[in-house]
């Protein structure tokens, strides 16, 4: 159907190859939009507070993704959204086996509609289990997403 591409590039530079000296930081370019982004492991692995680190950049993606599905089906229905916010939190934790994963998305999207047909709160709930259902990304991991 389609594909999305994405250019990682990681120098070490004059910088020492131990865990605890060689750099985290990374960039990562989009060649279609043309965006970079720095990036690096989060601060608690070493990385650079100032960067985004692949746990975040995992959280935005499906929190995106989510935001993106449920517009389009709340459209499809005739409901008219002003602004969709959303403060979700990636929860990395410790597997069975005992690695970490990231192993739930909480979304807490806050929705501001307009319009003469305004959803109810179950409605809101279907809208937001459907997109659930839809999301490309949320169809692609093992990660837990729910919202409130």
């Amino acid at each position: 159907m389609s594909e999305h591409k994405t250019t990682l590039t990681w120098n070490r530079g004059e910088a020492g190859f131990s865990y605890e000296s060689f750099p985290r930081d990374h960039e990562w370019h989009f060649p279609r939009s043309g965006q970079s982004l720095r990036a690096a492991a989060a601060p608690e692995f070493l990385g650079g507070p100032d960067c985004v680190d692949p746990e975040e950049a995992f959280t935005a993606a499906l929190t995106s993704c989510h935001m993106l599905t449920f517009l389009a089906i709340a459209s499809m229905s005739g409901l008219i959204v002003d602004s969709y916010e959303d403060n979700a939190v990636g929860h990395l934790e410790k597997a069975d086996d005992g690695r970490p994963w990231l192993a739930r998305v909480v979304m807490n999207p806050q929705i501001i509609f307009s319009g003469d047909k305004q959803p109810s709160s179950e409605d809101i709930d279907k809208l937001h289990h459907k997109a659930h259902i839809e999301c490309f990304l949320a169809r692609s991991v093992k990660t837990e997403v729910t919202w409130s």
